[in-house]
């Protein structure tokens, strides 16, 4: 499947865009991930949604995971740190998806992030030639409707949505300092604590009542917690009825 975007943007270039599988024995980049907090922040982002069950198996959510376009004839890939695809073809018996490409294999990506390192700040490159930049890659070339920039060390949260022209523009949060994901039906914030052994700031989701969707560990806690407080509950109850003198074994 071929598409040519004609509209020429700012810097007057013009992409005919194939949306092609890769081939089987295509070597995909190998880079590792820039930093430990990258692969704990992605996971938590899931780990969230799967308790949930808000993951569904036509999706594909996944993380350092390569996007793909061949463009003006030559093969692009680009892996961000964590994307959201809301429906994808089925996976042949026996393959493993080792990549994604829209039209081919789904739906356009809804929402892709990347997470700020100490490097070149590749995130924000709008560099309009081969290999491209992250930014116009996503933005002029597959098109995603939400790309999200989170600076981890300064829990600093961007978000910018795809306008009618064709570009990205940075949203506003609301008065809790979330964005509203409307693809995903989701707030998406910044929570300051600690997971994993690692305390800093973190991606959270909440559901559209504003309710947090929690990791597995707080959900044990939760759980301990009613617990608890039922056992509390249970020892006033029988310490009221001890109060006038009667046996609560006895009823």
């Amino acid at each position: 499947m071929t598409q040519t975007l004609s509209k020429l943007d700012k810097t007057k270039t013009q992409y005919t865009v194939t949306w092609e599988k890769l081939p089987d024995d295509f070597k995909l980049p190998d880079d590792p991930v820039e930093n430990i907090d990258q692969p704990l922040l992605a996971a938590a982002l899931r780990e969230a949604l799967d308790l949930a069950g808000f993951i569904l198996a036509s999706m594909l959510i996944a993380s350092n995971f390569g996007l793909c376009a061949k463009v003006n004839d030559k093969t692009v890939v680009k892996a961000p740190d964590w994307v959201y695809v809301p429906s994808v073809l089925p996976a042949e018996p026996g393959e493993v998806r080792r990549s994604y490409t829209r039209n081919a294999e789904g739906e356009v990506p809804a929402v892709v992030m990347e997470f700020l390192s100490d490097t070149d700040s590749s995130e924000y490159s709008n560099k309009p030639t081969y290999p491209y930049g992250k930014w116009r890659f996503y933005e002029r070339i597959l098109q995603v409707p939400t790309y999200v920039i989170f600076e981890p060390k300064s829990g600093v949260l961007e978000v910018y949505r795809l306008s009618n022209p064709g570009e990205y523009e940075l949203q506003e949060p609301d008065d809790n300092q979330r964005f509203w994901l409307e693809l995903m039906g989701l707030f998406l914030g910044v929570w300051e604590g600690e997971k994993s052994q690692r305390t800093g700031y973190w991606l959270r989701w909440w559901d559209e009542n504003g309710n947090l969707l929690l990791w597995g560990a707080e959900r044990v806690e939760q759980e301990r917690q009613r617990a608890e407080e039922e056992r509390q509950r249970a020892d006033r109850l029988m310490a009221y009825l001890r109060s006038p003198g009667i046996d609560p074994d006895g009823i």
